[in-house]
């Protein structure tokens, strides 16, 4: 009894040496294994498409997976064209924009000041805050959504060499991976539908509402609800700033900006998307939250966007040998299971 006391802690010992060790790793070789790691995941949500094709239209392994890849290429072309066209709109409209954020810093000045607090020494307190330069802001986000786009063309090159390697030839998989295969797959299809519902009708509201770069906001609202909980309330907030420096904007226009999208993101998550997606990746709500800080310390936003499919996939693994096995009840919340052993 002693001795198996002693075996399984020397078992935990060594998981959390090997996840120091293999979290350090992975956050050292970052630009690499992101892009890599994400070309796999959007290698297994085409895989379903390829198969499609290969079923019911009869075409030769090579000729679908060249047609996926092109329709890869040309969802993200798209994507990049649509944000390209966007932020030349929010150059043009910059002038207008630094003028409505004067406008407001004057309208808080006068507050301050009504309330007794020194407009000097508020002012100098917001030097810190990206409000003085909407051009700068601009320049800076469009260094930000290059380097985006150019992790998506790197993900696209591993993604070609991923398919090209023939994978569907041999059927589908047996055993550990045959499960990760389906679980993930399920998991990405049901939020790929779930998520481009909720990024439509976001995107639809604040267009009827008149809000600059609603179509963006849309597709954030898209990418965001990738990551549970969280990336709602982030999507709903994104809008803000842009409604309020509009010149054109009022207070009944600022509550529905908010609202609305606000209330979607909540029926849908609350309602639809626990029947849709459901338990597909066995993990339990605790897991997930721990698993977005996890990964997100690791690997930043990105990790944060992967961190479900990646943690589903090490409770897979843990389950399926006996001396991980209680890790892997753990992750899936199946604390009765452990009592009982």
């Amino acid at each position: 009894m002693d001795t198996e006391h002693e075996t399984r802690i020397q078992t935990v010992c060594l998981l959390i040496i090997c996840s120091v060790a293999i979290g350090v790793t992975l956050f050292m070789l970052r630009t690499v294994m992101v892009p890599f790691v994400l070309a796999i995941f959007s290698a297994l949500g085409l895989s379903p498409l390829i198969a499609f094709q290969r079923r019911y239209l009869r075409l030769p392994n090579s000729v679908a997976i060249l047609t996926t890849f092109i329709i890869g290429f040309v969802v993200l072309s798209l994507l990049g064209g649509l944000i390209s066209i966007s932020l030349r709109q929010l150059t043009n409209n910059a002038n207008a924009y630094q003028q409505q954020i004067n406008r407001l810093l004057d309208q808080v000045m006068i507050m301050a000041e009504g309330y007794g607090i020194d407009p000097v020494t508020l002012f100098d307190s917001m030097g810190g805050l990206p409000v003085k330069s909407v051009s700068g802001i601009i320049a800076n986000l469009t260094k930000g959504i290059f380097e985006i786009l150019s992790n998506g063309l790197l993900v696209m090159l591993y993604l070609f060499f991923l398919l090209l390697g023939g994978t569907q030839k041999a059927g589908p998989r047996r055993g550990v991976l045959g499960e990760i295969e389906l679980r993930v797959q399920r998991y990405i299809m049901t939020k790929t539908v779930v998520s481009a519902a909720t990024g439509g009708i976001v995107g639809g509201i604040l267009a009827f509402l008149g809000v600059d770069l609603a179509l963006v906001f849309g597709l954030l609202t898209f990418v965001l609800n990738y990551i549970p909980n969280i990336g709602s309330i982030v999507a709903t907030l994104l809008p803000l700033p842009m409604v309020l420096v509009n010149p054109e904007s009022t207070l009944t226009t600022v509550i529905l900006a908010i609202g609305l999208p606000g209330l979607a993101q909540f029926l849908i998550g609350s309602l639809i998307e626990p029947k849709v997606v459901g338990g597909t990746l066995n993990l339990h709500p605790a897991t997930v939250l721990i698993s977005l800080i996890v990964w997100g310390m690791i690997w930043g936003i990105v990790g944060m966007f992967l961190a479900i499919p990646l943690t589903a996939v090490m409770q897979i693994f843990f389950e399926r040998f006996e001396r991980t096995a209680p890790i892997g009840e753990l992750l899936a919340g199946r604390l009765d299971r452990l009592q009982a052993d």
